[in-house]
């Protein structure tokens, strides 16, 4: 491994400044330190500092209640440097209180070792007892990956129908556990749900996972899904009853079936108002094949000249197989594909078409003051801004973009119009049927765009009647 500054081009991967490799961990046979229940164990990795004696603590697991047994969940990144001798120090505590001191907290026992010893075992599960305590404390198992600075964010929400009853005298208490698989052919757990109490048709709360976590960044690596009832004696013997379980991949959740997922919802809401649902799509943020260039405005269909799409499906096709071809790479630069639209736009200032710009991003802005003076000097031309957010980026600059409140200015210019309507996805995936909340996301997405259109006609005195069909980039 290197660091990534040095790493070539490498398509359908992201590109992050640092390599970073992911530590998975799981326990058997920990020691009991609770009378009435089992220990509720939690993990915490320290990383000793160069040239000194100091320990740095990088990162605590979950806890998990009532295991002597635990998968965690949550996995620690580090950076890893081939040159350096990084010392690792794995502690295990059972975690009686709310508390963040862990002197507050029973020791359960601890395990050393470098970050080199387990880079050289990458994907296979490596074994160390705990010590600490007198006698057996148990075994920590380590599972190393290199994994992808992936900037994807997958949005799930998962539901189950006449599950079998598993209780006596009530019915099953379902969870969901997710694995994926590692080059060893075990699998690590990387996504637990909540319990449902008493149901056989339980509808879990949404969640949103990162892509490099589900499945290290792979579309097509194997995930496990696996649904117990939850017993309290689970911790114990590992004996949650098995419901059943099947085998998946990202590439085959995403495509289906079910509702459309966020890039086909939002393209469905707008399709019917292009005439002749030619798109042309522009995708930005990506090194491009054969050499790496960066580009923050390239045509999404791979054509040299031509842009345009058929139909949101052709849109959806050409994303899916330019994703394949590049390298992801930020910083997420929305002034380039603005200005590209309003040379259009430019040229239709008679108000024979309007343009609307449908921005479709999972990153945080990082041209705020480029992308402000586009917003200005398109807010005398014939085109609207969409911009739809999805995943778990915080995007609070966005607000600033859309000028319901306060007029978006660069360099003392107000723009002339609100053009800009920011609306966040995840808000239409809390609760409720998909019917009625992509009924929601299309009131929202479409929300300004009548007022927008009539306000640039008005502007321009432009009269009904005079124009031909509108078009949608």
């Amino acid at each position: 491994m290197a660091k990534a500054a040095h790493q070539p081009f490498a398509p359908a991967v992201a590109c992050a400044p640092v390599t970073k490799v992911e530590i998975s961990v799981s326990c058997r046979q920990l020691k009991d330190m609770d009378f009435f229940s089992k220990s509720d164990p939690m993990c915490v990795l320290f990383m000793r500092e160069c040239d000194s004696d100091n320990w740095r603590e990088v990162g605590r697991t979950e806890t998990v209640e009532n295991c002597l047994n635990p998968d965690f969940v949550t996995k620690f990144l580090v950076d890893y440097y081939f040159e350096e001798r990084q010392q690792l120090l794995f502690k295990l505590y059972d975690i009686d209180s709310p508390s963040v001191d862990l002197q507050n907290h029973d020791f359960l026992g601890q395990a050393s070792c470098t970050l080199g010893e387990l880079v050289a075992y990458q994907g296979t599960q490596v074994k160390f007892q705990l010590s600490g305590l007198p006698g057996n404390c148990g075994t920590i198992l380590l599972t190393v990956e290199e994994v992808l600075d992936c900037k994807r964010v997958i949005d799930m929400q998962w539901y189950a129908q006449k599950l079998d009853k598993k209780d006596w005298f009530g019915k099953s208490d379902p969870f969901l556990e997710f694995y994926r698989i590692s080059e060893d052919n075990t699998y690590t757990a990387v996504f637990r749900t909540e319990v449902v109490k008493k149901s056989l048709n339980p509808t879990w709360r949404p969640f949103a996972i990162q892509m490099r976590q589900l499945s290290g960044g792979d579309e097509d690596r194997t995930i496990r899904v696996v649904c117990y009832d939850w017993d309290f004696d689970g911790g114990v013997s590992r004996s949650h009853d098995l419901i059943g379980e099947f085998y998946t991949n990202v590439r085959t959740l995403a495509e289906g079936p079910g509702p459309a997922n966020e890039y086909e919802a939002v393209g469905e809401v707008i399709q019917d108002y292009d005439y002749d649902k030619m798109f042309p799509a522009l995708g930005f943020g990506a090194r491009l094949p054969p050499d790496g260039t960066v580009s923050h405005e390239f045509f999404l269909n791979g054509h040299p000249t031509d842009p345009y799409c058929v139909g949101i499906e052709g849109v959806l096709e050409a994303y899916r197989r330019t994703l394949r071809s590049v390298q992801l790479y930020g910083p997420t630069n929305f002034a380039p594909v603005i200005n590209h639209v309003a040379k259009f736009a430019r040229t239709y200032r008679d108000g024979t078409s309007y343009f609307v710009l449908l921005i479709i991003t999972d990153g945080v802005i990082s041209d705020m003051p480029q992308t402000l003076e586009a917003i200005v000097q398109a807010s005398t031309l014939p085109m609207s801004i969409i911009i739809v957010g999805v995943g778990n980026a915080d995007f609070s600059a966005m607000e600033v973009l859309d000028g319901d409140v306060v007029r978006v200015s660069s360099r003392g210019r107000a723009a002339e119009r609100d053009i800009v309507q920011f609306v966040p996805f995840r808000k239409f995936l809390l609760g409720g049927p998909w019917q009625s909340n992509q009924m929601r996301l299309a009131k929202e997405v479409l929300a300004e765009i009548p007022d927008q259109v009539t306000s640039y006609m008005l502007k321009n005195h432009v009269k009904p009647g005079l124009g031909s069909q509108g078009g949608t980039s």
